[in-house]
């Protein structure tokens, strides 16, 4: 039996700063853990209110009364307007069976409801022997959805195997924790920034170790994604308050502020905090462990180079990292505010007053300070990593390095010894 190693000092360096701020994140979150929800000051949904499903029987073209959601650019509302009456059979619930008619929305029209579309609907029960109103309310969209994500979870599971299913694991607990308690420790009235960095910090400790397993690779990662995580809410909250962000820049959020009552206006700036420091969580967990794994590898192919040549070396990899990374963050926003981009064209507003509205605001500074983040965390990984594998012996590196040749599908035709290469596969100094 080989003699069991003792733990070294960059390991019981890693776990002295690790554990601590894995309890106290848990600690946080039990003491945040929401109770009763705040009181509010109005209720979204009627819970007299039922949601069906229904199947369409058929679409047809037909004139209502104009409402103010057709308003005119004038701002007069026309008498009469053309709908989509759609005829369809109750298909869930204690009305299953039924033949009803609603109006659908605006924007759709016959081909986009063809015959056997499966709808939701809402059904207003009547009182004091009125009949029941139905209305339309949105497409069912369970099939395809589930459909995606079994796909989803089938692709990465055949190309990554059991650390992708690892890995979605990790997912779902992460959606668990956001479930069961961010959204409702924030109805709860709790402190919006503490919740968003206790739930982020439990998920990536989660995600990270049970995607990549216990090791100092993985301990190094995740001490990066720490502290691009605490860079990212301190610059979160200097730009909220630097760019006056008050959380409310739309109807919706707007209407939430009004159900919060007096504390909605402050309660929102905390949820937008809260948002930067989830929104950052993924992409930061994404460049961490990729700059570690490539530190490890080169050490493993490498194994008389320095610190600093490692670390040199680590951040070519880097740089590369992040021009591409700051791309998808800019550009994952714009596509999810081009509806607004289109409407601000359409109202010809200056490039400055737009940049500067509240809603672009938002998105401009949750973008830079995710980026911010992100590009600090790189260089802190790489350097944290660079010390830890160089303290490690060079056979416990060159294991680990076959390992993730191994798990990448590849595999060397010759062994590296003290930097000299031996076979086809074999690097030279």
């Amino acid at each position: 039996m080989p003699a069991l190693r003792s733990p070294r000092r960059t390991t019981l360096v890693l776990l002295g700063i690790l554990v601590p701020v894995g309890l106290a994140a848990l600690v946080g979150m039990l003491l945040t853990w929401p109770g009763e929800a705040r009181t509010t000051h109005g209720s979204v949904v009627d819970v007299e209110v039922e949601h069906p499903t229904a199947t369409v029987a058929s679409a047809v073209t037909a004139q209502c009364e104009g409402t103010v959601e057709d308003i005119r650019p004038g701002g007069s509302v026309p008498a009469s307007v053309s709908c989509l009456k759609v005829r369809a059979t109750v298909a869930s619930g204690p009305e299953r069976g039924a033949e009803i008619e609603v109006w659908a929305a605006a924007t759709l029209t016959p081909d986009d409801v063809p015959a056997g579309t499966r709808i939701v609907v809402q059904r207003y029960p009547g009182a004091d022997g009125e009949p029941d109103v139905w209305a339309w309310h949105d497409f069912e969209r369970a099939l395809p959805l589930m459909t995606l994500a079994l796909v989803f979870a089938l692709v990465t599971v055949l190309v990554a195997g059991m650390r992708g299913l690892r890995a979605i694991v990790g997912l779902a607990l992460g959606f668990a924790v956001l479930g069961a308690y961010v959204l409702p420790a924030l109805l709860a009235g709790s402190d919006a920034l503490v919740v968003g960095l206790c739930g982020s910090g439990v998920i990536m400790y989660v995600v990270l170790y049970l995607a990549h397993g216990f090791s100092e690779r993985t301990s190094t990662a995740l001490l990066g994604t720490v502290i691009g995580l605490l860079v990212t809410a301190g610059l979160g909250i200097v730009g909220a308050r630097w760019a006056h962000l008050s959380g409310v820049i739309s109807e919706d959020t707007y209407q939430l502020a009004g159900l919060l009552g007096d504390q909605g206006a402050s309660a929102l700036r905390g949820v937008f905090l809260c948002g930067v420091v989830l929104a950052g969580l993924g992409v930061l967990n994404d460049v961490t462990i990729t700059q570690a794994s490539a530190v490890w590898e080169l050490r493993a192919t490498m194994p008389d180079a320095s610190r600093q040549e490692l670390f040199r070396r680590g951040m070519r990899i880097g740089r590369d990292h992040i021009a591409s990374t700051v791309y998808t963050i800019a550009f994952a926003y714009a596509g999810a505010a081009l509806p607004v981009l289109l409407l601000v064209q359409v109202y010809q507003l200056s490039l400055g007053q737009t940049l500067t509205s509240g809603s672009f605001a938002e998105e401009i500074v949750r973008t830079l300070v995710g980026s911010i983040g992100l590009v600090l965390a790189i260089p802190l990984t790489t350097a944290v990593a660079a010390l830890v594998v160089s303290a490690s012996p060079v056979d416990v590196a060159e294991d680990a390095g076959r390992r993730l040749r191994r798990r990448a599908g590849g595999h060397s035709h010759g062994h590296i010894h003290s930097g000299h290469g031996h076979g086809h596969g074999g690097l030279g100094h």
